[in-house]
């Protein structure tokens, strides 16, 4: 049985969220606040967290990022909720490592949905990494990557997002792939997503791995 721990500071979305989630055969935890919820994602090892975005003392942003800086609880799968739909709340979701958003006001059958759809999807799906360059090696493991022996810790859509890229060196991969490969069918993000990922990823590795292919997508080159 999956399990999924509720983090919100709403009682009422707790209950609804909780009732429905139990119907749909998974194990449930909740917490109210963020402190709790990560001693809880602690103890229990849930496969997924739904994480409320907007809330006191400790927001979402954050537990994600104490989450994702923690090796027992980095791999645990998360899916954002929030009132805020722009896209710059986004962006800052999926840089603290999110696995998914859904805005309220929540419908429950949807949330299911892109649940079981987070669950399916995992890092190991993506295509092996074929990069032999040794300037950049990307550990998927651990989601490092190092430069010329210097480690480069990256959000982890930047990470996946370079590690697509790099599997298939010299391929180009247009936008609708990577959309779907890196952030997963029916989420709504579109190319300025994308681009602004690619240009972090410029910014952290260099301009010289990632070349824009104009009006089709990127490719990884080798030196």
């Amino acid at each position: 049985m999956k399990s999924i721990l509720i983090i919100d500071d709403e009682a009422d979305i707790r209950e609804i969220l909780g009732y429905n989630l139990k119907k749909e055969g998974f194990e449930i935890h909740t917490a109210s606040n963020g402190i709790e919820g990560i001693k809880i994602a602690e103890h229990t090892n849930p496969d997924l967290i739904v994480l409320d975005v907007m809330m006191p003392e400790m927001d979402g942003i954050e537990v994600c990022e104490r989450l994702r800086g923690n090796e027992k609880t980095k791999h645990i799968k998360i899916c954002f909720l929030t009132a805020r739909s722009e896209d710059y709340s986004q962006i800052a979701g999926f840089d603290a490592g999110a696995d998914d958003y859904v805005s309220k006001p929540i419908k429950p059958k949807v949330l299911i949905s892109r649940i079981r759809a987070i669950l399916r999807r995992s890092a190991e799906d993506l295509p092996p990494v074929a990069n032999e360059n040794k300037e950049l090696i990307i550990d998927r493991d651990k989601y490092i990557v190092t430069k010329e022996d210097e480690k480069i810790h990256l959000p982890k859509k930047e990470f996946e997002l370079l590690a697509l890229l790099a599997s298939k060196p010299e391929h180009v991969f247009d936008r609708d792939y990577i959309l779907e490969t890196v952030w997963g069918t029916g989420i709504i993000v579109g190319d300025r997503t994308i681009d602004v990922h690619i240009r972090r990823l410029r910014e952290k590795i260099g301009n010289d791995y990632i070349k824009t292919v104009k009006g089709v997508g990127y490719k990884f080159m080798t030196k």
